[in-house]
């Protein structure tokens, strides 16, 4: 035999006694060996590590479904009054916001405008044709006076009012209503403030109301007994005559009014035309 042979021969021997020393088969102790070392690798839970570091923001969620609205809060405390703005354009005038009257020549009647209403009626009076003295204008005499209490009945003749006549003479307009006295008509305007009477024009400028048209009229210039002057005054375009009163008594005695071609140009003035008026308010 070989020495290799003899050394495997004592190495099973000496498992032999030691098999007789731990009193079990060597066998059975490698069986109960591998079951301890099977329960010993049993995993069991470990201790928390520590946590890692923050991730990547993500994604942004989709919108949630609108919630109910909310009660109404309680009211804040009153602030403080803000500063004073710029001033407002001027509003309209008002209806009483100014007024004027003035009279309408050969009418008994005021004009249906808007604001325009009668005061009286009457006739029209002044100084008589032939006197240097008395008024300067005519005037419009109501139809029934009233006189003082201290009024007494001595008529010295210190000064006359005598009625007045329309003297139309040739081929005119008015010549229907030659030798006729002149009624009149004071009328008053509420919705407005201003009264201007224009010569030589029928139309009332822009931004004025027109009351009335006519015809130009004052006392004859031209007549050796025609002393008197009256003020020109605008006769409305179609007057009207007073009646009963008809006849030539020659008291103020109102004519067309024409202009002389001395310092007026002509054209555009005609001297042989009646000139026009128009009274005007704004």
């Amino acid at each position: 035999m070989n020495s290799q042979f003899l050394i495997s021969l004592v190495l099973i021997v000496q498992l032999v006694g030691r098999e007789t020393a731990y009193g079990e088969p060597i066998s059975e102790r490698l069986k109960r060996q591998s079951t301890n070392t099977q329960t010993c690798t049993t995993p069991r839970d470990g201790r928390d590590g520590l946590g890692g570091p923050p991730g990547p923001q993500g994604l942004a969620g989709v919108p949630g479904t609108p919630g109910t609205p909310g009660s109404d809060g309680q009211p804040g405390t009153k602030g403080d009054r803000g500063s004073d703005g710029p001033p407002g354009s001027q509003g309209p005038p008002g209806l009483n916001g100014g007024g004027v009257t003035y009279i309408r020549w050969g009418k008994t009647t005021c004009p249906n405008i808007h604001g325009t209403s009668l005061v009286y009626d009457g006739y029209t009076a002044g100084t008589h044709f032939s006197e240097s003295g008395g008024g300067a204008s005519i005037i419009c005499l109501p139809k029934v006076p009233q006189y003082h209490d201290e009024a007494n009945a001595a008529n010295t003749g210190d000064s006359e009012l005598h009625g007045a006549e329309y003297q139309i003479w040739g081929d005119r307009y008015l010549r229907g209503h030659h030798d006729r006295n002149v009624p009149c008509a004071v009328c008053e305007v509420s919705t407005r403030s201003k009264h201007l009477m224009i010569p030589a024009l029928y139309d009332c400028p822009t931004g004025w109301t027109e009351e009335y048209d006519g015809w130009l009229v004052a006392e004859r210039t031209n007549h050796e007994l025609h002393k008197g002057r009256i003020t020109y005054s605008c006769i409305d375009k179609n007057p009207d005559v007073l009646p009963g009163l008809y006849g030539n008594e020659d008291g103020v005695l109102l004519q067309p009014v024409e202009a002389v071609c001395n310092g007026i140009p002509c054209p555009p003035y005609d001297d042989h035309k009646d000139l026009s008026c128009v009274v005007c308010t704004k």
